[in-house]
């Protein structure tokens, strides 16, 4: 049910992605928190939503679908803008595009295995890239408006390269419990 609370956790991530965009478009320090205060908002909502459908006994085909769309689209729409406002530039845009181009990748295993009616289910380190990517993507929002005393674009560029490097390890084992469905024989159609 669209209406049950994990479903409504779950598509709160996807609406405060307009205004997370439209916040940094200012550059503002107030703009970079408020625009923080909603990314760490949807970073708990992330959290939330599953640990809700399961205690409530409310998980939802709806729920499993939009989940991972909404992770997606939120840290796709951060990554993008990061580029867009040059807190990614040079060669710290690598880690964005490993970043997104695993996204793309396991999004695509993913559906390809499900017309086979073969599950992928998220592991443990998996789990852990994402942590890291959005405690990374959190730093970058706050950029320069952070504290003088602490370097947080710099924490921020040091994670997400971290977060990509575990991305590749993650993206990897994926393709390779993947692959190993797409090269088995099949009969003929």
């Amino acid at each position: 049910m669209i209406t049950s609370l994990p479903n409504i956790l779950t598509l709160s991530r996807i609406l405060v992605i307009p205004g997370i965009v439209a916040l940094l478009f200012w550059d503002d320090p107030l703009a970079r928190w408020i625009a923080f205060g909603l990314f760490a908002f949807a970073g708990i909502t992330d959290f939330f939503d599953g640990y809700a459908a399961r205690q409530m006994n409310q998980a939802s085909v709806l729920g499993r679908f939009l989940d991972p769309i909404a992770d997606k689209l939120l840290v796709a729409a951060i990554i993008l803008m990061l580029v867009a406002t040059a807190d990614l530039s040079g060669i710290h845009v690598i880690p964005a595009l490993v970043i997104l181009g695993r996204e793309i990748l396991v999004s695509g295993l993913r559906e390809f295995l499900a017309e086979l009616r073969v599950g992928m289910p998220v592991s443990k380190l998996a789990k852990y890239k994402t942590t890291l990517q959005i405690l990374a993507l959190g730093f970058l929002l706050v950029g320069d408006a952070g504290p003088s005393f602490l370097p947080v674009h710099d924490i921020g560029i040091i994670g997400i390269w971290l977060a990509a490097l575990l991305t590749i390890v993650t993206g990897f084992d994926y393709l390779r419990a993947g692959l190993r469905h797409m090269t088995e024989d099949s009969p003929a159609e």
